[in-house]
């Protein structure tokens, strides 16, 4: 009698034959393409869709102009907290007056606490919360060249420092926007 030695190297194994797990593949409706031209690797990412719809598109410079914000807002607001008058004269080029010490503090009060937004922004990945933050820039830098422009305007005060003060809020606003917009595309298809 001879007896038939089935050794594993002999075995058909369905998880190694290459045939059979495409007819797998093919059953399960996985690895083809779908409507969106999506390759899916398994019917888990096929339910749930596929993850770089949701990543990030990160514009050139998006960080650089994020740090460089945080640092502005940080470092305005400490100055406009610990020395108002040095401020106040430095922006405006005119004799202080009392009643806005306690008025540049607030500001600088505030300024720090956006500060602390902008630097959280900066260590997140998440489009939303990006998104936010730059759309609060550029509203806080539109209201700020409007009241820069209309305090010019009833002072009759139309100096250099204050047309590099408009000209500076205008254009942080306009790169905040930029990036706002920018942030809100949607990624190419690869």
């Amino acid at each position: 009698m001879a007896v038939k030695l089935h050794s594993s190297l002999l075995k058909k194994h369905s998880q190694t034959d290459l045939v059979s797990r495409l007819k797998s593949r093919k059953i399960l409706g996985v690895g083809g393409e779908d409507d969106d031209g999506e390759v899916h690797r398994s019917k888990i990412s096929q339910m749930l869709g596929n993850e770089f719809k949701f990543a990030l598109h990160e514009p050139f410079g998006l960080r650089y102009w994020q740090f460089f914000s945080a640092v502005t807002f940080t470092i305005v607001g400490i100055l406009a907290l610990a020395c108002p008058i040095m401020l106040h004269g430095w922006l405006f080029q005119e004799e202080y007056r009392l009643s806005c010490k306690a008025s540049l503090r607030l500001h600088g009060g505030t300024l720090l606490s956006f500060s602390l937004i902008l630097w959280s922004a900066f260590y997140t990945s998440e489009k939303a919360i990006i998104r936010w933050t730059l759309l609060s820039e550029t509203c806080y830098f539109a209201v700020q060249f409007l009241v820069t422009l209309a305090s010019a305007v009833d002072q009759g005060l139309f100096s250099q420092d204050a047309a590099v003060l408009l000209l500076s809020y205008a254009l942080f606003g306009i790169f905040s926007l930029f990036y706002y917009s920018q942030v809100g595309r949607k990624p190419k298809k690869v």
